[in-house]
């Protein structure tokens, strides 16, 4: 009887660590696969990026330190970066696009043209599909921190060493409002 008790014990132990082990697993991987396809939109935008601030440099003479910090981010080996950097550097790109399409508004001759019209439209397609992704991967990131921080899966996780997602998060200069200066 004794060890018909312990042998269930074990047995519920055994189907406790195997279900933790594989819910983790499994919000992981929904994790990695948010990630990818906002992975996909970061990187159309990065691509866009260089034609937009092409075309801009031949009107905004002015607005030399904008384009450059654009340009300057943009510098970086996009595939080469690990994807919390990928997180960290496209929120200042965002900031930096935010300045640019505000500051565009003082250019007629430059909302005029036909390609950055076009590219722009291609762009906010492409941030509205960002946002969307972004909303996706947070959830997914909330899930899975929440599931390996609360008691008792929180102790399967330590054996597995799962680390926490950092989330998608809006810079503080991003959530300022942009100055339009004429």
């Amino acid at each position: 009887m004794v060890f018909l008790a312990v042998f269930f014990i074990v047995l519920l132990v055994l189907v406790f660590i195997i279900g933790t082990n594989n819910k983790i697993i499994i919000l992981e991987n929904y994790t990695k696969e948010a990630f990818s396809t906002m992975d996909i939109y970061l990187k159309k935008r990065w691509d866009l990026i260089p034609n937009l601030v092409e075309i801009a440099k031949k009107y905004m003479n002015h607005e030399k330190e904008t384009l450059e910090n654009i340009t300057k981010i943009r510098r970086s080996n996009y595939a080469a970066m690990e994807n919390n950097e990928k997180i960290e550097l496209n929120n200042k790109l965002s900031f930096g696009l935010s300045n640019l399409i505000a500051t565009a508004e003082n250019y007629p001759d430059l909302k005029a043209n036909e390609t950055f019209g076009q590219l722009m439209s291609e762009l906010t397609n492409v941030e509205n599909d960002i946002a969307n992704s972004r909303k996706y991967y947070n959830g997914s990131v909330r899930e899975y921190n929440t599931y390996i921080s609360i008691f008792p899966f929180c102790i399967i996780a330590a054996f597995k060493k799962a680390q926490p997602y950092v989330l998608f998060e809006i810079l503080q200069t991003e959530k300022q409002n942009v100055k339009v200066k004429f």
